[in-house]
């Protein structure tokens, strides 16, 4: 057999192993590499998330916290696995684009990802301590510039959504206010709710469990709409600090290099997922926005993704961002 021939068979077969390897898959449970502390609001939604694609797949999705250097050790840790797919990797905007801007990463966020499923965003929600005197944002930002020097602003850690938007807000403000990173947004809620720092700007799935049982206070909403889990709180446009907009989004990833079918089959177990109204439901309650259908394919993620680095990493460059 003539060698060009040859290397046409080979190929064929290598694709038909491909389509047949989809077609068993999976076979045996399924990692879901969380890069975050358990009981953040990554792992929230990763636990919702596993629980239905379960089901969906056939087998247990086990969901894996694998924590450490802002999220890029657990990324890294699916960047670099066998693209057979079973290690999924999934994160946010800290973990799958600012991190790429402040870590020397052994991993390219987009070369050695393949593109799953966009799930979830959700805006920041401004919060402070209830001790802080101010009631809404206007007043909020007039005592922010009054007392500067003496005001904390907690984040979840070095290169974090947190960090990145206390840097913006301090930039939009005119103001220069101590910075304190923790290991995670948990433990930084916990901070402002016993009074310790007094303010951070949070995922609405950390905050609004904490503002709902009034033991912190929101001013403000990051984005262009109210959130429909919480309308009583106003938008940034509204409150008096227009524009300053910050959409924490989630996505899933796996290894690059995994065949197509694979990806396919777990888009659709995410994609049957997001119709679940329960699932539905329970991200709501997060303040979670599920994307239309249309928006759920692996490539409007990759564009998003890609999108999403182009906008941030000369911002957190120019404002010279490192890690700890």
């Amino acid at each position: 057999m003539p060698s060009k021939f040859r290397v046409v068979a080979a190929l064929a077969f290598l694709g038909t192993a491909s389509a047949a390897h989809a077609q068993g898959y999976p076979v045996h449970a399924v990692s879901l590499v969380v890069p975050y502390a358990a009981g953040g609001p990554t792992d929230t939604i990763a636990r919702i998330m596993a629980a239905r694609m379960s089901p969906a797949l056939g087998q247990t999705v086990v969901v894996e916290n694998t924590t450490g250097a802002g999220g890029s050790i657990g990324v890294g840790k699916v960047a670099r696995a066998a693209p057979d797919g079973y290690a999924l990797s999934i994160g946010n905007t800290g973990s799958h684009v600012f991190n790429g801007a402040i870590y020397q990463l052994s991993y390219d966020l987009l070369k050695d990802l393949e593109p799953v499923a966009l799930i979830a965003s959700n805006p920041q929600i401004i919060v402070s301590k209830n001790a802080v005197p101010a009631k809404d944002l206007k007043g909020l930002l007039a005592w922010v510039k009054s007392n500067q020097d003496k005001i904390s602003l907690g984040t979840g850690g070095a290169g974090t959504a947190a960090h990145i938007s206390g840097v913006y807000f301090q930039k939009v403000t005119g103001t220069q206010l101590q910075l304190i990173h923790y290991r995670g947004a948990a433990p930084a809620m916990q901070d402002i709710i016993a009074g310790y720092i007094d303010l951070t700007l949070d995922q609405a799935a950390n905050s609004l469990p904490q503002i709902r049982a009034g033991k912190i206070r929101p001013y403000a909403v990051t984005s262009k709409s109210r959130l429909e889990a919480a309308p009583e709180i106003p938008t940034v446009d509204e409150a008096g600090l227009p524009g300053f907009y910050m959409a924490v989004w989630h996505g899933i990833w796996l290894p690059a290099g995994t065949p197509k079918a694979v990806v396919a089959r777990l888009n659709d177990a995410v994609v049957e997922t997001l119709a679940d109204p329960g699932v539905r439901k329970r991200l709501a309650d997060l303040g979670q926005e599920i994307p239309q259908r249309d928006q759920q394919s692996p490539a409007v993620l990759g564009a998003y993704h890609k999108a999403e680095i182009e906008k941030w990493w000369p911002l957190i460059k120019q404002a010279g961002i490192k890690a700890d």
